[in-house]
């Protein structure tokens, strides 16, 4: 099943069900207004979005239209909860050996996880506004999953039943105000500001053969000003699962349904695969030469983050936003 939000000038949009090939939709009041109030009952309304999915795939929809995907809003426009996790350990160990700091033991027991920006999120075209490019603008291509209701405490091995739709997203960071807020030891803040999301949220079940052991087996492509940049797969060197980081959040208190947990910056151990971030490139070049030759994101820059199949489809849409001045 795959779901979108189309603006219908509130600050929610409405929800509406998308065909497979995300040409054609079809609006749902009947059974939700919002993603949102869909996720708050999702026992009750996947059923009923699964069979109009399934109709308008069939083509037996009269009330069906042609999408426009300028017309999309972010799946959630905002939602309760984003944790972010940083799952793949290959992409921490080389920031870490970049500025000579060794990788705990504890961080291949213990996910590395911080609250992000949920009161907002961008649509997959939308701008990312910044207002200085001193700030070090980057972009990292990630996954995440969106859940239903789960309970405080939950197990890594029972955590999986709670996925409820898949997503990629675009990560801001703005790489220069990192160090001063991390050396103050209370996390992110200024430099994270709002994600974009990718046009379409899917189940598990639309990857088919690609979504097993709670990851998604296929390569996260991105391209920087239509350059290639790299598809390192989602699959491979993923220390945690969803599951596990679901756990980890869940640990001492319940997720609301909605909450949307990404997986970190996508890094394979081949470096062959490129990279899904500018930090990462900067800081091989730091390992290899000594000092970084690549600069962030400059206005007017853009950058594109898409995930297809082994037939070519494109699964959740793709993230395709500029750098501009605010």
């Amino acid at each position: 099943m795959k779901l979108a939000t189309i603006n219908n000038q509130t600050r929610d949009g409405q929800l509406i069900v998308v065909n497979r090939a995300g040409t054609q939709a079809v609006k749902v009041p009947q059974i939700a207004m919002t993603l949102q109030a869909a996720l708050d009952d999702w026992d009750n309304t996947a059923p009923q979005l699964n069979t109009v999915y399934q109709h308008l795939n069939d083509g037996g929809l009269n009330d069906a239209f042609d999408l426009d995907l300028n017309d999309l809003l972010a799946p959630l426009p905002r939602a309760y909860q984003f944790l972010d996790g940083s799952a793949y350990l290959a992409h921490v160990e080389r920031v870490r050996k970049a500025r000579g700091a060794d990788m705990p033991p504890s961080f291949l027991e213990d996910p590395l996880m911080y609250q992000a920006v949920s009161d907002g999120f961008l649509a997959h075209n939308h701008d990312i506004e910044v207002v200085s490019e001193e700030y070090g603008i980057d972009f990292e291509a990630e996954a995440a999953v969106i859940t239903s209701d789960v309970p405080m405490h939950v197990s890594a091995e029972d955590a999986g039943q709670y996925i409820q739709l898949v997503c990629i997203l675009n990560d801001v960071s703005l790489r220069n105000l990192i160090p001063a807020e991390l050396a103050k030891g209370f996390g992110f803040m200024q430099s994270k500001p709002r994600t974009a999301l990718s046009p379409f949220f899917v189940t598990p079940d639309e990857l088919g053969d690609a979504w097993k052991d709670n990851k998604i087996h296929l390569p996260m492509r991105t391209w920087l000003n239509g350059e290639w940049f790299g598809e390192p797969n989602c699959g491979v060197d993923m220390q945690f699962d969803f599951a596990e980081l679901i756990a980890h959040a869940a640990k001492t208190r319940p997720l609301a349904a909605g909450a949307i947990i990404g997986s970190g910056t996508i890094a394979n151990h081949d470096m062959a695969k490129g990279s899904t971030c500018l930090a990462e490139k900067r800081v091989l070049e730091v390992i290899a030469d000594g000092k970084p030759s690549t600069p962030f994101m400059a206005f007017g820059d853009d950058v594109k983050i898409e995930i297809t199949d082994d037939e070519g489809h494109n699964i959740f849409g793709t993230i395709h936003q500029k750098v501009l001045k605010y």
